[in-house]
């Protein structure tokens, strides 16, 4: 049997292994081969243990340096020619310029595909309009261009950094509805708690969070706010644990760190927040909706996509306390069976637009599109005539 060898390129495995599992198992269950190139990290055995080859790409996620970018380019290009990959799929900004670089030089078809825009379009500096100018050199080379919204695919498109006929829609990287399903909670019955799941940043819209709870709890004393995500992280917008540690002290909320499970967290609350500035599409939501909890969210690219306003949650305006505020209150007035049915209608939405089942369904017609059907085997469909009536 001829095995079809697919490389995936990343900026870290944790990602690989937490955000495309599904994707993972259902290729090497049809027949492919696969390569996964990022810098290692302790999920990279996980991968292994799959059945993934794994390759260290030693690799600085928010380095500059042009000498470290270009000599980037020429590592890649060099797995490349070593483990001479059929196809190529790259996510995030340095692996989808420079792996489309180097993919381009080592003659090798591939895919990029957009996790989000961030300090691309957030802002509008140096660094920024560099980004985009090696984006626009770079795409002009994947057979494809995926986008998590239609915000980032128009942005691109506005820009002018990427051909029409190239950008697609994938609608967010797809949860696993089995996995992430509505477990019974134990919170207190007669108190609201609200849970922002994020890296400790402030364009996550945290301190907006902060702001409004210190609204919501001069209201209503017995309101909980908790914070989940690392606070270590690499990144201009970080939060510090000394900032994080003050609001802690003046009682505002609580900070629960990190989490291997983060089930366990969004079960026992009551409603799940993300007043971010822009997202791809962000997966914690989709994962709190799926458990059938409602959402807040802001009605910024990536966000408002995955909230139906009034009725799987509410939009709140970016960089908004009062607006933010104000959706919290509506949560917190809700009667028991309008949270329930909020709950539910939120489940029902990612089950038709956000099952992972329907984003591997987009993977493999990729891969067919480009002639990369495994050989030899007969892959089993495992979609149902639901998700393809979804599809068409």
């Amino acid at each position: 049997m001829n095995k079809k060898k697919l490389a995936f390129v990343a900026n870290t495995a944790w990602s690989m292994f937490n955000f495309r599992h599904g994707l993972l198992s259902r290729l090497i269950y049809d027949g492919y081969q696969l390569t996964i190139i990022a810098p290692r990290d302790e999920f990279s055995d996980k991968l292994q243990k799959m059945g993934c080859a794994v390759v260290d790409l030693p690799m600085e996620a928010k380095g500059t340096n042009p000498l470290q970018e270009l000599k980037l380019i020429y590592t890649l290009y060099r797995i490349y020619q070593q483990i001479t990959p059929d196809f190529i799929i790259h996510y995030t900004i340095k692996p989808n310029v420079y792996g489309s670089f180097a993919a381009k030089i080592a003659g090798i078809p591939s895919l990029a595909i957009t996790t989000g825009l961030g300090y691309t379009f957030v802002n509008d500096n140096f660094i920024a309009k560099i980004a985009r100018q090696l984006y626009k050199m770079a795409f002009r080379y994947p057979k494809e261009v995926w986008f998590l919204n239609e915000d980032d695919r128009q942005a691109f498109l506005a820009y002018s950094l990427v051909r029409e006929n190239k950008a697609k829609l994938l609608h967010g990287e797809g949860v696993n509805v089995s996995h992430f399903s509505p477990i019974p909670s134990a919170s207190d019955n007669n108190s609201t708690t609200f849970l922002l799941v994020a890296r400790m940043l402030w364009d996550k819209g945290i301190g907006e969070y902060i702001e409004a709870a210190r609204v919501i709890k001069s209201k209503y004393p017995k309101t909980h706010f908790q914070l989940l995500g690392a606070c270590d992280v690499p990144n201009p917008s970080l939060i510090s644990r000394e900032q994080i540690s003050i609001w802690e002290s003046e009682g505002i909320v609580e900070y629960l760190g990190t989490t291997d499970d983060v089930r366990t967290v969004i079960a026992n609350v009551d409603c799940v927040v993300l007043p971010s500035y822009r997202e791809g599409i962000p997966r914690t939501m989709l994962e709190a909706a799926a458990m059938a909890k409602p959402l807040i969210v802001s009605d910024a690219p990536g966000c408002k996509d995955v909230v139906i306003n009034g009725k799987t949650g509410f939009l709140c305006k970016v960089k908004n306390r009062d607006s933010l505020a104000a959706a919290m209150e509506l949560i917190i007035n809700q009667s028991t069976q309008e949270h329930v049915d909020m709950g539910v209608a939120g489940r029902n939405l990612v089950l038709q637009k956000f099952d992972e089942q329907v984003v591997i369904k987009k993977y493999i017609d990729m891969l067919s599109r480009y002639n990369l059907s495994v050989s030899g085997v007969t892959i089993k469909r495992k979609v149902d005539s639901r998700i393809d009536s979804i599809l068409s």
